[in-house]
């Protein structure tokens, strides 16, 4: 069989594998359990089968949720169903989901209470993604200009995210988080079809810059959680944090700006550092990736820190098929089976549907849960629609 052929084939194979797992397996389990009928919006706080165990609605995972069913429906089919279900969150979100300043809270009770105060900026992150692909599948303006203001409170809230709800003591220690940069990457080009061209332009360069040469240090080939405000490593629990996942989730967002680009050197560049992180975060010892890290090898702050992670490892699947489709390199192939390979053996639910998400160190499901405050229906089926989708365009160039 000719090389070509070869791959053809191998490329099919996962991209059939894990389209079926979206489509057959993951969004049923959303569609099916996560419908409040009665008051609106999303449980997400469902057990192994499906059961609710806590009503709360907490906004980023309700934003994910509008987000994740309104883009498939503009971008795979447009099956009135999906609408629906991005429609029925967003109206509830549209309801109750902001202070009078416009700021999304962070979780609501059932009926729309709000529960925490909108003291965390990735729930207006969420919200502006989802309101946003929403306005695409409808062309209602009202989703529109939810999603444009939202950023632009963003943009003002950038450079202190937490406002009057930040713990801090002003000028003690002062640094800049990872997280944001990173979501910022891949909100502006979700948003892209809202915002001003300049707008959108100048904040990609200035994110490039702040992604890969001020959390990321050339001499220690990792990527920070925290620096200081210029840039500089800060020796502290928090200055020597690493969050192997998110700086993997990142590149995968800096390979898709370099295509945007056409920046072939970008796109190697992110795939460098992801493999690097790749392989500074893999367990030789069980397998997995760990979730936290000190830089110099000291003990964290997070008890969790050795836990394995369902986002961790969707991420990273998604991450590595960018990087060996894009760059042909045989090292992000050979990491992509590996990780492939743990992760559907030890997060996949066979059973009923979805996906487990936190594992111990070992590999044994520590909670059955399915979803909850932090789990909802975003990174699993985003990474097999993302992971089928690179090995779908693939095998029409290769």
């Amino acid at each position: 069989m000719a090389f070509k052929e070869q791959i053809h084939l191998y490329m099919n194979h996962y991209s059939t594998i894990y389209k079926d797992e979206l489509f057959n397996h993951i969004l049923p389990f959303w569609t099916e359990h996560s419908l409040d009928r009665e008051y609106g919006g999303y449980f997400t706080c469902l057990d192994r089968r499906g059961g609710v165990f806590d009503t709360d609605k907490f906004m980023w995972l309700q934003g994910r949720q509008v987000w994740l069913f309104s883009s498939i429906y503009n971008k795979i089919e447009t099956r009135s169903s999906w609408l629906d279900i991005a429609v029925h969150g967003a109206s509830f979100m549209e309801k109750h989901g902001r202070d009078e300043e416009g700021n999304w809270y962070f979780s609501l009770d059932r009926q729309g209470k709000a529960l925490v105060q909108p003291y965390n900026i990735f729930s207006d992150c969420f919200a502006a993604m989802g309101f946003g692909a929403l306005y695409t599948a409808t062309q209602e303006q009202r989703y529109a200009e939810i999603a444009q203001d939202t950023f632009h409170n963003i943009l003002k809230r950038r450079t202190h995210t937490k406002g009057i709800y930040d713990k801090a003591v002003p000028g003690t220690r002062p640094s800049k988080n990872f997280a944001l940069p990173m979501i910022l990457s891949n909100l502006s080009i979700e948003l892209e079809h809202l915002l001003e061209p300049n707008l959108v332009q100048e904040l990609i360069e200035d994110i490039v810059v702040e992604v890969m040469d001020v959390f990321y240090k050339e001499e220690q080939g990792l990527v920070f959680e925290n620096v200081s405000p210029n840039g500089s490593l800060l020796d502290s629990f928090e200055g020597r944090l690493l969050n192997p996942g998110h700086a993997i989730e990142a590149m995968w967002f800096m390979m898709d700006l370099g295509e945007r680009l056409q920046r072939p050197a970008l796109i190697e560049k992110a795939m460098r550092i992801g493999l690097r992180m790749l392989e500074h975060g893999w367990d030789e010892k069980y397998g997995g990736i760990f979730y936290f890290m000190d830089a110099q090898g000291k003990p964290t702050q997070q008890l969790e820190w050795d836990q394995k992670l369902w986002w961790v490892h969707c991420e990273t699947l998604v991450c590595m098929a960018k990087a060996w489709v894009l760059t042909g390199n045989e090292e992000a192939k050979r990491w992509f089976e590996r990780v492939h390979e743990y992760t559907w053996t030890h997060f996949r639910d066979p059973e009923h549907g979805e996906w487990f998400g936190y594992l111990n160190r070992r590999g044994e499901v520590l909670l059955d849960l399915k979803g909850g405050k932090w789990k909802g229906c975003f990174h699993v089926p985003r990474a097999l629609w993302k992971v089928y989708e690179v090995f779908e365009k693939a095998k029409i160039i290769v």
